[in-house]
């Protein structure tokens, strides 16, 4: 990266000679409207560019892994058998072992030493198979497969690298923080457009010199999601600008809301080591945050999990919830469903339910008493019943109707959520997915008059590292915690 110093600012500054061609600053809202009267149709291409040619990545070096097993089957006349085992194993194993995830920088020689250790797993499986199964080893067609990928991966890597610098396939990007990193972000950019980045304006609050940048400055922190969907912009590079950590974490966590990868240039980047989970562009190391678990596969395999699991425990506990809503219904009279009203995803408000502990003087108390554990009003079965959780069960059909997950953050009373949100950094980013009946941070007895800062970190946690598997296992560990950690 190449770079100088600058006399106004304490860091490093990009060098003059290599700045792209300075653009007019203007509002975003009148050069969106500028560009469209323009050239609306090259637009519409551009768009479908980058939704298609750059998503399908993944897609055309699988294609290239089933012809590199392909091609040596033929040459050797190798049996259907064997070809379709070898080019299931060895597609699936170079999948999973992310060769075919989108990476800024292609090269085969960095993947190399990966694709052997691949190769050499899926060959090894392949032959003790076929030695058990059929007593013939196919060492001819596992020696042809490694250079067939090689080869074709060499080719497949040149033809995108060469779409990308024609600006055939490139991902508008959004550059956070004018300084001196952000510029030498985009003098990189400009310098190896083989990366398919293509920086296209700033978010400052207060840029030193709009005038000097090599690219418009098209907002603040504030504006970051309206200048998102304003620019199509695909990529979003983090370059430590004058804002907090804080606040910088939540622009991050709204700006993946918009289908946008997230690159984070390290704080020193000059001392920073590429790793295997890491891209660069030229000498510039960058992070790159795992896309949002809501923007996964997987994460509709949730759902079903929800509805699967909620059913089926409706069917299995129904006896016991007519029994509970008879004894609810002796002790407190009628209105065995006590129905509030909560925020969830989205900040959508929906009626929970839950089997009534004791009836409200009226509808303010239910919305703005906090905790009623120690109310005098509350009966022998309402204890029982929120010792156990068991006032809970009825959040199974809201489950089924997708109000709420089975494992999420808990949801809270507007009332509430709105003091919260005040009070407390990163309330709000709770409500990017469903609530839940349990969650992460009530498996660690964070529920009840526990405090809120601690349960904003838990739930935020949960979010960033969600996998089915940890659903599984916070429910696993909810049903150890009834019988162990008792609620209020």
């Amino acid at each position: 990266m190449t770079v100088t110093r600058d006399t106004h600012q304490q860091g490093w500054a990009p060098s003059p000679a290599i700045r792209v061609e300075r653009q007019a600053i203007e509002p975003v809202a009148e050069r969106e409207q500028t560009r469209r009267s323009k050239s609306i149709d090259a637009d519409h291409v551009l768009r479908h560019t980058h939704r298609t040619v750059g998503d399908r990545l993944g897609l055309a070096l699988a294609s290239g892994d089933i012809l590199a097993c392909l091609i040596p089957a033929a040459l050797i006349n190798v049996g259907t058998q064997s070809t379709l085992g070898t080019t299931l194993v060895m597609v699936g194993l170079m999948a999973m072992g992310g060769l075919n995830r989108s990476r800024l920088s292609l090269s085969v020689l960095d993947d190399l030493p990966q694709i052997i250790r691949l190769w050499l797993v899926g060959a090894g499986f392949l032959i003790v198979v076929s030695e058990l199964v059929t007593g013939n080893m196919q060492l001819t067609l596992f020696l042809g497969v490694l250079p067939a990928i090689v080869a074709i991966r060499t080719v497949l890597y040149g033809l995108i690298r060469n779409w990308r610098a024609r600006g055939w396939v490139t991902h508008p990007t959004i550059v956070v923080g004018a300084g001196s990193f952000g510029q030498a972000v985009v003098d990189t950019l400009s310098r190896h457009p083989e990366s398919g980045l293509r920086a296209i304006g700033f978010i400052d609050s207060r840029p030193l010199d709009a005038e000097a940048l090599p690219i418009p400055v098209l907002g603040e922190a504030s504006e970051l999601t309206a200048v998102l969907k304003t620019t199509q912009a695909r990529a979003l590079i983090v370059a430590h600008g004058e804002m907090n950590d804080g606040d910088l974490v939540s622009m991050v966590r709204k700006s993946q809301r918009q289908q946008c990868e997230v690159f984070v240039l390290p704080r020193l980047p000059e001392i920073t080591n590429v790793g295997s989970d890491m891209d660069s562009v030229g000498d510039t190391p960058l992070i790159r945050l795992r896309r949002s678990a809501y923007r996964s596969p997987s994460w509709r395999v949730k759902r079903l999990l929800d509805v699967a699991a909620s059913a089926g425990a409706v069917v299995v506990l129904s006896p016991l919830l007519a029994l509970i809503a008879v004894l609810v219904r002796w002790e407190t009279g009628p209105g065995v469903i006590f129905r509030q009203e909560r925020v969830g995803r989205d900040g959508i408000f929906f009626e929970l339910m839950k089997f009534r502990s004791l009836k409200p003087v009226d509808e303010t108390e239910s919305q703005t008493n906090w905790n009623i554990s120690h109310d005098n009003r509350v009966g022998p079965v309402g204890r029982i019943l929120r010792k156990t959780s068991l006032d809970e069960l009825p959040q199974l059909f809201n489950i089924l109707r997708g109000d709420m997950s089975l494992v999420g953050p808990r949801p809270e009373r507007p009332h509430f959520v709105e003091q919260f949100g005040e009070l407390y950094i990163g309330y709000a980013d709770r409500h990017r997915v469903p609530c839940g009946l349990t969650g992460w941070a009530q498996i660690h007895g964070l529920r009840g008059n526990t405090p809120i800062d601690l349960r904003v970190r838990f739930d935020n946690f949960y979010i960033e590292n969600w996998t089915l598997w940890l659903d599984i296992k916070i429910l696993l560990r909810t049903v150890v915690s009834v019988f162990t950690k008792p609620g209020s």
